[in-house]
């Protein structure tokens, strides 16, 4: 069996959402991945999943959306990530995984991918009054410290209808395109 990778296999993008008003949107980010020859596969912290169009999601990745622990013995549902984009991330999401806390399956799989070395990429969405928070700066910095790749984005207003137009999907893709070799 070689190492070297399959050059004709696409490489496979997790992408984890976070329950926040504009997580219906992530078909954008899929959409925006699959046009640059990503596979994809969305996990979901239970709390996203309400947020969230099963069905769509399904019929465009090809996969269901994941969000619990397998039963040991069960079949992986996706295939080994190339790569994982957090979009949105909300405030409660990136401190667990700074902190270590691996309580979901979302979280699990983000606080074993510093260990795997697989590239990451983030795009918080908060409010500027969350981001006050010194834990937040301070999530921020552990992350920076374990190579994860943050948005440019800055927090919204609260109370100003969250700032979805101006949240950049394709941004996770720009970060991570550098960071992962293979075909796009």
């Amino acid at each position: 069996m070689s190492d070297q990778p399959n050059p004709s296999k696409k490489p496979f993008l997790y992408v984890v959402v976070c329950a926040a008003g504009i997580a219906g949107d992530i078909g954008k980010l899929i959409t925006a991945a699959q046009e640059q020859q990503w596979d994809v596969g969305v996990v979901a912290t239970p709390q996203a999943l309400g947020f969230l169009d099963a069905q769509e999601i399904e019929t465009r990745t090809g996969y269901p959306i994941h969000s619990a622990w397998r039963s040991p013995g069960d079949p992986r549902p996706l295939p080994p990530a190339d790569a994982i984009a957090v979009a949105p991330a909300t405030f409660n999401t990136i401190n667990k995984w700074a902190a270590g806390f691996a309580d979901t399956l979302a979280l699990g799989i983000l606080c074993e991918a510093h260990g795997l070395g697989i590239p990451t990429a983030v795009l918080p969405y908060l409010n500027s009054a969350m981001a006050a928070h010194p834990a937040y700066r301070q999530s921020l910095d552990r992350l920076r410290e374990m190579s994860v790749l943050i948005s440019s984005s800055e927090p919204h207003r609260p109370k100003s209808g969250g700032g979805a137009d101006q949240f950049r999907w394709e941004e996770a893709l720009e970060l991570l395109t550098p960071a992962v070799s293979g075909p796009r």
